[in-house]
């Protein structure tokens, strides 16, 4: 996604590293540090984990200013109502006007330092104002954090990531179940354990069961292979 985290600021490396890594994960890659007080430093790269070419790619610029200079639309994030001209509205209620301001420009979403967030200045340079809700007895994120969510939010509202493909297992055919259902009635008439003569519901049951489980194919292969070696184990 086209969308650039600016972090103002930032009091704590580890907190930019860690912000990188959260970037990342979602898929976005462009951060602007605005006068951070220590950086680059070792701690942000160790909390960056796997994102430390996030944070090599980072800008550091002097001013917000420098920082926006490109944007078309920033959008500050603040967890307390300031009495400004425009309120904050939820994140997740603003994430599709972000996402149709970024097919068209460059956006920025804006993160004050860790202790006092974004000044009145700050926040009167941002055309949005955006929260994330929280217990309001508790509302105070930590900086990477929000980011994180911030990030989440606008990914899952452009369904940018689908859930991981659950490999590549081949479903069961009618011709595997029915080969394991006669093996299976087989097995159980010849164990003893159901009586030929008067076999009850059990293959019912049986049927019922493994049409809830959604077969694959190398499990009936398993299933098979269990079978002949009980029934091996029987005629020894």
């Amino acid at each position: 996604m086209p969308v650039r985290i600016v972090l103002s600021h930032t009091s704590h490396p580890g907190n930019i590293g860690a912000a990188a890594r959260a970037m990342k994960t979602m898929g976005l890659r462009d951060l602007v540090l605005v006068a951070p007080r220590h950086f680059p430093d070792a701690d942000a790269v160790a909390m960056a984990a796997g994102a430390a070419d996030v944070l090599q790619e980072a800008r550091v610029v002097d001013t917000l200013e420098a920082a926006l200079a490109d944007c078309t639309l920033a959008v500050g994030f603040t967890a307390r109502g300031r009495g400004l001209s425009h309120a904050p509205a939820a994140l997740r209620d603003v994430a599709p006007e972000i996402l149709a301001a970024a097919e068209k420009g460059a956006v920025a979403l804006l993160f004050g330092n860790e202790t006092s967030g974004l000044s009145n200045d700050e926040l009167l340079r941002c055309q949005r104002l955006a929260h994330i809700p929280a217990n309001p007895a508790y509302s105070s994120l930590n900086l990477a954090a929000a980011v994180q969510v911030a990030c989440y939010e606008l990914a899952a509202s452009a369904g940018a990531h689908g859930l991981p493909a659950s490999g590549t297992a081949e479903p069961a055919t009618g011709d595997d179940v029915e080969g394991f259902f006669a093996h299976l009635q087989s097995s159980v008439r010849e164990a003893g354990y159901v009586d030929p003569e008067n076999p009850g519901r059990f293959m019912e049951r049986m049927r019922r069961l493994f049409a809830r489980s959604g077969l694959e194919r190398s499990e009936v292969r398993i299933l098979r292979g269990m079978l002949a070696a009980f029934e091996k184990k029987m005629r020894r």
